[in-house]
């Protein structure tokens, strides 16, 4: 269910209150109405001003809240004639729910400074926020992707939780954010940035991000340490001036040792690891950033993998094979090849998906490294794709297979989809399909200044595998921004000179496990945790892979005891495409890379898209600046006209009647 759904039940839920309780729910018509204490702390407390920018958890919560509350609403014996009024919480929440009032300038009334840091103290959870520090940390974090919209957080109806959903569920629910309104995700006051923005189905296991979060040091109170310090040397004074003989002091507890950011902060690994679904966890924090450090701008280079497997899909047996046609195999040396020519500094308009709406011009990036790499500690043998009768290459000897690979890919930043177009290419070359020049002429946008129209690869098999940041010497720590804003220009540089071989990741992790061994091996440990996730679906491949293997080979092929009339073998022009996924996709009969349709160039989409929002082209909307402000004043100014003409109808048809 999406969240427009749910927001429109909510929104029925509240106007069946107004109808059962109409006396109850004056204040919505502009009538004063006395509402009890409760009622007003409801109010001050839930705050639903805006139900589609809710999480949906938070939206599903609500409309069971009101159900129940409305039932015991009608429920209840009736002892007078008078209309019963609605539950306290419910004429709070339908109040809270309308738009707030306007100041007299078009911009929403806010409550009084009190009022807003009484709330926050009360939706905290019994934390007193304001006796805590705050320190800004970044955090490594991992994922699988499979069952997330992605990372980013959407306003829009998704069928999928995204994993920022799920990341702002923990922060709040663990205290370490108090934002005005918990169910309403708004990372913006917490100063936070986020390393990649991973798509749906893709997963992550470095996945950087850093915010403001609540340190376990308390605020000292002001003058409480020097006052008590000023009347102890005062006494101090007093005593040695006196000839008395003086009573010796009684001894004095020993200082409080100084704050340690480490040994006495909050587990922030483990606090979020304990709120946080199985599939989504917490690796490492750091403790010390440099100051105006990024995790999005800082970021030195990113590290891509995508996984596959040769035979790609299960091929077929020798006796149907036509002509290598439908053939899983794959041609690893010559993806090789061709991935090989992706390192350097190249326009990727040509692999990757342009988004009209960002308006971008520029599509060099460098990649520092690009291969293919056989994973070589994974166990995934079916002994039955060794048998004679099954087609193999002739240059392929292993006798343990599938192989499993990954695609390796290191880079500064990367497009759009820019992984998933690079890498379905390179199927295409494994199969025999396309030479592997393909990739230099699709490089080379003078020969191709149009994308074709193919498909990219699958979501599910690529990972974020890390987030690397620099090292820098004093003088450009002192400036880090402004130095990894030259660095990252200069890494699409052709003429710039640039270290494309980082050896060490410039943040100093504390990873889980370094504060104590239990972390990582105990009952609650991540290993542990990790473990029982894993052998699951272990169990699930091994079943699998010991039924598939029965299946493929139970069957003597050479005894057919049902005549069959034409060619056993399945038609020759349809050739399966693979992308990916866990089967191949038949397209009919294949259609060399550059023969496709060509697609409008990046620059003809931007053209497109700047006349649809009302200017000449993209140039002009560029020169406003400002284009997306000039957008929502048009927009503005439309609905103003609208509605005056809809006023002025209105004044026709009541002077002709």
């Amino acid at each position: 269910m999406s969240n427009r759904l749910i927001s429109g039940a909510v929104q029925k839920l509240l106007a069946q209150a107004r109808r059962s309780s109409h006396h109850g729910l004056k204040t919505l018509a502009g009538h004063p109405v006395t509402m009890g204490a409760s009622a007003t702390t409801s109010a001050t407390q839930q705050q639903p001003q805006y139900y589609n920018s809710w999480t949906k958890d938070s939206l599903i919560e609500r409309v069971r809240q009101l159900e129940e509350q409305l039932r015991q609403q009608n429920s209840s014996p009736q002892t007078s004639n008078a209309p019963a009024p609605a539950p306290a919480s419910i004429i709070a929440e339908a109040a809270a729910a309308q738009p707030p009032p306007s100041n007299g300038q078009g911009q929403p009334q806010t409550s009084k400074p009190g009022e807003g840091k009484r709330a926050k103290k009360k939706k905290s959870g019994g934390i007193d926020m304001s006796k805590y520090a705050t320190r800004m940390i970044a955090l490594k974090l991992a994922y699988l992707g499979k069952n997330y919209n992605g990372f980013e957080y959407q306003k829009s109806p998704a069928p999928l939780p995204t994993i920022e959903d799920k990341l702002w569920k923990a922060l709040t629910k663990s205290c370490l954010i108090s934002p005005e309104n918990p169910d309403e995700v708004d990372f913006a006051p917490f100063e936070y940035s986020k390393c990649g923005r991973t798509d749906k189905g893709v997963s992550a296991f470095g996945q950087v991000i850093n915010l403001r979060v609540r340190s376990n040091q308390r605020v000292p109170v002001k003058g409480t340490r020097t006052e008590e310090k000023g009347v102890r040397q005062q006494e101090d004074t007093e005593m040695a001036d006196t000839t008395v003989t003086a009573p010796e002091p009684a001894p004095r507890p020993p200082p409080k040792r100084e704050f340690d950011p480490i040994a006495d902060e909050i587990p922030y690994c483990r606090v979020l690891n304990r709120l946080l679904p199985p599939d989504i966890r917490i690796l490492a924090w750091a403790p010390h950033l440099p100051e105006n450090f990024s995790s999005r701008f800082s970021c030195r280079e990113r590290q891509y993998r995508y996984f596959f497997t040769s035979p790609a899909f299960t091929p077929m047996p020798a006796s149907l094979a036509v002509g290598g046609l439908n053939n899983g195999w794959l041609d690893i040396d010559a993806m090789r090849k061709a991935a090989k020519m992706f390192e350097g500094v190249h326009d990727f308009r040509n692999f990757c998906k342009v988004d009209p709406g960002k308006q971008l011009t520029n599509f060099t990036r460098r990649v520092f490294e690009s291969d293919i790499v056989e994973v070589t500690d994974v166990g995934t043998a079916l002994p039955y794709l060794n048998l004679p009768q099954f087609a193999r290459r002739s240059d392929q000897t292993e006798t343990d297979t599938p192989k499993v690979y990954y695609f390796h890919v290191r880079g500064s930043a990367f497009l759009w989809h820019q992984i998933r177009h690079m890498v379905a290419v390179l199927f295409l070359v494994g199969q025999g399909l396309e030479p592997a020049s393909v990739v230099s002429d699709l490089l080379d946008v003078n020969k191709t200044p149009r994308r074709p129209c193919y498909l990219m690869a699958e979501d599910t098999p690529l990972v974020l595998w890390d987030c690397i940041f620099p090292k820098l010497n004093p003088e450009d720590a002192a400036n880090y921004y402004a130095t990894s804003l030259k660095e990252e220009a200069d890494s699409h540089n052709p003429e710039a000179v640039v270290d494309t071989n980082l050896k060490d990741d410039g943040v100093d992790w504390l990873w889980l496990g370094e504060d104590s061994p239990t972390s990582l091996h105990s009952s609650t440990g991540l290993v542990d945790q990790m473990w029982e996730y894993w052998r699951e679906r272990k169990m699930d491949e091994l079943l699998a892979s010991r039924l598939l293997g029965r299946v493929a080979t139970q069957a003597d092929l050479t005894k057919l005891r049902v005549p069959q009339q034409g060619s056993l073998k399945p038609n020759n022009t349809t050739q399966k495409i693979f992308r990916g996924g866990n089967v191949g996709v038949s397209l009919g009969q294949y259609v060399p890379v550059l023969k496709k349709e060509m697609l409008p160039t990046p620059e003809e989409q931007n053209d497109k898209w700047a006349q649809s929002k009302g200017f000449a082209g993209a140039e002009e909307m560029v020169k406003t600046h400002n284009w997306r402000s000039v957008m929502k004043a048009n927009r503005a100014a439309a609905k103003r006209k609208a509605s005056m003409s809809d006023a002025g109808k209105e004044e026709t048809e009541a002077a002709a009647t």
